[in-house]
């Protein structure tokens, strides 16, 4: 158990969702949902991480994190799922995407990641949530799909616009090595 942020667990296959809280709960409190709206009964301000599955019965995941957004929510979301990413990813509120199967490691590093991320402005946390989908998308679909595709091309502008600014705002936060280097990794990945 941590004094960081709550992280809420929403997954409708109950196993999967308790093994992924009893693989956090040793650094983290956490929640577990079973279904979108028990997940949107559960969440509060101090929720800061909501790991959410897309394809549940009722309520989808899609349509929780809509919810969760729409209603002002300050948490990082991650979507752990089975659907593999597609364009309409781009326009979704999430702040990082991983698909099932996960391992313990990955989970665990990527709660991490999107809990130190909350620690920077608002530019950089888009920055980092839109390479995350720009990387997702080249890794996925064929070049010739990804420059077709006039979203993406929007993505690969802001990513740009934005990368412009964050190098403005990161000039300044040189004393923060963690920081500058993930930073840097994340440049050299593009």
């Amino acid at each position: 158990m941590s004094d960081g942020p709550e992280v809420l667990v929403v997954d409708d296959e109950a196993r999967l969702a308790d093994l992924f809280a009893a693989w956090l709960d040793t650094d983290w409190t956490v929640e577990t949902a079973y279904d979108g709206s028990e997940a949107l009964e559960m969440m509060t301000a101090s929720v800061g991480v909501v790991l959410l599955d897309r394809r549940m019965p009722g309520l989808s995941g899609d349509d929780v994190l809509a919810e969760i957004r729409d209603a002002g929510y300050d948490c990082r979301v991650v979507m752990v799922t089975a659907v593999d990413p597609d364009f309409d990813i781009i326009e979704m509120g999430f702040d990082d995407y991983l698909v099932k199967p996960v391992s313990k490691d990955e989970l665990l590093r990527m709660v991490d990641d999107v809990v130190g991320r909350s620690d920077y402005e608002t530019d950089i946390q888009e920055y980092y949530a839109l390479v995350s989908k720009k990387a997702l998308l080249e890794s996925e679909k064929a070049d010739r799909e990804l420059v077709d595709n006039e979203e993406y091309r929007t993505l690969c502008e802001r990513v740009d616009e934005l990368e412009r600014r964050v190098d403005e705002t990161v000039s300044g936060m040189t004393s923060h090595d963690d920081f500058v280097g993930a930073f840097q990794n994340l440049q050299s990945e593009n």
